[in-house]
């Protein structure tokens, strides 16, 4: 089946997770028209400030070298070799400029279009990249039909470039050809810097056209469907069923340390069968009484029956047992309100000895 339906239903724009995640696995919006332009750039840098004077010292030294040829035998291998080596030693100081400047142009032509990253995803072998099949389908691809216009829209703007430039200047060569050959030299080099400066031009108005565009389409191929968008905010906020299981373990989990802590109370107090909460007053461990286990129905009627296990007091007053179950919280202290009837019960305990044989 053909992809258009998938294509058709990623109408919302990327997340910003979408976004990250493509980044981390190296899918990254990159122009090569930007990359054509840095070492445009640095052919004109050359020619502006180095060729020249760059020049001039290659031939000072090649003179020199054919000055002294005599002195070598290039019967002899080693004299060979030293001729050879000295004449690639001034040949890598003149191109050693260039060179500095195409490296620099194109680490910062594609640094600068995006953090250099590691992405093993994007290392790894894959059968379509050399697959016959894979390739020309991307050549005759909307893709690799669009890279074509824009190879033969840089051809004719490059090419008509030149040839106005060169156009206005057949004349000019023509003439100091025959006034002075000798400047010919200096009038190809300006030639030479103009064309280039005037293709760099050109190119640098379709980088950054490119640019803008390769980004536009970067984030177009990353669209999502709106059942992308809700699977993604699912994987982000957890899945409801998950969050419910694992609430539910949890108070599971409370609930068994609760029914463990009510042997240590000191009193129940229970509206009979609905709410029970279970205190513990130690007079030495200091502050209010602590309740240590609450709840409504089953969990109630389990809290009684543990109590009375254990021999616990459970006082048994509806009006106080509903009234303290909507303020108090398992491990919290009483709240002041309920102090004088809680002293109550629990000098009335003491006096019975009931408690006292809790502490």
């Amino acid at each position: 089946m053909s992809d258009a339906p998938d294509k058709e239903s990623q109408t919302e724009e990327p997340t910003e997770k979408r976004i990250s995640d493509s980044i981390e696995k190296g899918n990254t919006p990159h122009s090569r028209e930007v990359t054509m332009f840095a070492g445009l750039l640095a052919a004109l840098l050359f020619f502006s400030f180095f060729l020249r004077s760059g020049a001039g010292t290659l031939v000072a030294a090649l003179q020199n070298l054919l000055d002294q040829s005599g002195q070598f035998q290039v019967g002899a291998g080693r004299n060979a070799i030293h001729l050879l080596n000295a004449s690639m030693q001034v040949a890598a100081m003149f191109l050693l400029p260039a060179v500095i400047l195409m490296i620099v142009m194109a680490l910062v032509s594609t640094f600068g279009q995006n953090a250099p990253r590691i992405s093993p995803e994007r290392m790894a072998p894959k059968w379509s990249r050399i697959s016959p099949i894979a390739g020309w389908s991307r050549v005759f691809s909307v893709r690799g039909l669009t890279e074509l216009l824009k190879s033969v829209l840089k051809l004719l703007v490059v090419g008509g470039i030149a040839f106005m430039l060169l156009k206005g200047e057949i004349g000019g060569a023509i003439a100091t050809i025959q006034s002075d050959p000798a400047g010919l030299g200096d009038h190809l080099l300006g030639l030479a810097r103009k064309l280039l400066g005037g293709v760099t031009l050109a190119i640098f108005v379709l980088a950054a056209a490119d640019l803008v565009w390769t980004r536009i389409h970067w984030k177009r191929d990353l669209r999502m469907s709106r059942q992308d968008v809700k699977d993604e905010m699912k994987q982000m906020q957890g899945d409801p069923m998950v969050k419910a299981r694992q609430r539910s373990v949890a108070m599971e989990r409370s609930r068994k340390r609760m029914m463990a802590a009510v042997p240590t109370a000191t009193m129940v107090i229970a509206n009979p069968t609905h709410y029970a909460i279970a205190l513990r007053y130690v007079r030495e461990e200091g502050g209010a009484p602590k309740v240590v286990a609450k709840g409504q129905d089953l969990i109630a009627l389990k809290i009684r029956e543990i109590a009375e296990k254990h021999e616990i007091p459970v006082i048994e007053d509806k009006a106080l047992a509903r009234s303290m179950y909507d303020r108090v919280e398992i491990d919290m202290m009483i709240p002041a309100e309920f102090y004088r009837v809680i002293a109550e019960l629990i000098h009335f305990l003491n006096r019975t000895g009931a408690a006292a044989r809790k502490q």
